[in-house]
């Protein structure tokens, strides 16, 4: 078996026009593709996020609510590479949102921070 890479990671928002707005206008991801699902009365986006990874964003009517923070099964934070930590959180402050201090991987050694979308599912900054 060889899998060799992410190809898309999936979400599930409670508010399509603000995380549209989010992760589109704010962290700068390509769309794909845009479409409204009648029979499921949802919305499906996909964004570029690179080359290989694609992210899935479903907006459901009225989708149930993360269960605790943030240690429930299941995904726990969607973690994105960064060149210069320092600039990425610097350009997210300067569109409103808010990071975590940075702080440095006891594993890694690099560089790290945390930010929230919308819906508060946990976004990391990794160098």
């Amino acid at each position: 078996m060889q899998l060799s890479a992410i190809h898309h990671i999936a979400i599930i928002v409670s508010h399509y026009e603000v995380s549209r707005d989010f992760y589109v206008n704010k962290l700068g991801f390509q769309v794909i593709r845009e479409n409204w699902r009648p029979e499921k009365q949802d919305w499906k986006l996909d964004l570029r996020i690179n080359k290989a990874t694609e992210h899935e964003v479903f907006a459901p009517q009225n989708p149930p609510k993360r269960p605790s923070y943030p240690e429930a099964c299941g995904l726990r934070h969607l973690a994105f590479h960064t060149a210069d930590i320092e600039q990425t959180v610097s350009e997210l402050q300067e569109l409103g949102i808010d990071c975590e201090p940075i702080r440095t991987d006891t594993f890694t050694g690099r560089k790290m921070t945390f930010f929230f979308d919308p819906d508060g599912l946990p976004l990391e900054l990794h160098e």
